[in-house]
């Protein structure tokens, strides 16, 4: 074994005889090395860059999620509930499932949402960030799932304490202000990633069936 000692203020650096050790392989034990996060630790991305522009992460999440909508459907929209979900999904919806009438409803699901009766045709569920699990729910009947980055799902399902500005208007003046600054407006219209839809579509193996597969060529 050869070694090198460098001056106490800087990096020391060992090299070992290829020849003069051996590799011991153990049988890993103990709790895993990293410690897989409960669905309460999942941490919200905002839609927003800093710079105005939208997420990139936000596009590509809303880009996958529609291909699996689209598989589940087989290229036909779906009646979204107002709110939140319409306000991400809505235009996308529009642009990219035309094909027939509704195939049914979607609406949010996963932790800590309390069920919907009616059930929904489609559940909006997280998919999670470290193990890529799909959340499932766990009774109940059963619905068709669509994952969806967790980050984006938490922004979606558990909304942002309001601000308190009056509906309209401003405040009156002398009344100390104790309100948060208007939230940024973006300078580009929100759009999926195309790619990631078309290469997350190509890989589900709903497009072999004949009716995505058509769906899938005129895209």
């Amino acid at each position: 074994m050869a070694t090198r000692m460098d001056d106490c203020g800087l990096w020391q650096a060992v090299w070992l005889e290829p020849h003069a050790v051996h590799r011991l392989r153990r049988t890993p034990s103990g709790p895993p090395a990293v410690m897989l996060g409960d669905w309460d630790d999942i941490v919200a991305v905002p839609p927003i860059e800093p710079d105005g522009s939208w997420s990139r992460r936000w596009e590509a999440a809303v880009g996958v999620a529609l291909a699996h909508l689209a598989a589940v459907t087989e290229g036909r929209p779906v009646t979204l509930p107002a709110g939140p979900v319409a306000q991400l999904l809505g235009a996308a919806v529009a642009t990219f499932l035309t094909a027939g009438p509704p195939a049914g409803s979607l609406d949010l699901a996963g932790p800590g949402i309390a069920a919907v009766l009616p059930t929904p045709d489609v559940l909006l569920v997280p998919r999670h960030p470290l193990t890529g699990e799909t959340w499932r729910p766990a009774s109940g009947p059963a619905a068709a799932v669509v994952p969806l980055d967790a980050g984006v799902w938490a922004h979606l399902a558990r909304p942002r304490e309001i601000s308190p500005l009056p509906a309209s208007g401003s405040l009156p003046e002398g009344v100390p202000r104790d309100d948060y600054p208007l939230p940024p407006r973006p300078w580009s219209r929100r759009r999926p990633h195309r790619i990631a839809f078309k290469h997350t579509l190509a890989r589900l193996p709903a497009v072999r069936r004949p009716p995505l597969r058509a769906y899938y060529e005129h895209q």
